[in-house]
């Protein structure tokens, strides 16, 4: 079986490279708001034209 040394296999919190996590949930948050305004901007739309 193969053995870990202690060393490696200890996680140290606050070491990871997250910069792609944090573009991905910013794009993420982007492409939500563009669509709930996109969606109120058509409601909107459909209430002042009495659909």
């Amino acid at each position: 079986m193969a053995e870990k040394k202690d060393d490696e296999s200890k996680h140290v919190p606050g070491t990871m490279d997250i910069s792609e996590q944090e573009r991905t949930f910013e794009g993420f948050i982007r492409f939500t708001v563009w669509t709930a305004a996109i969606s109120i901007g058509i409601l909107i739309f459909l209430a002042l034209v009495n659909s």
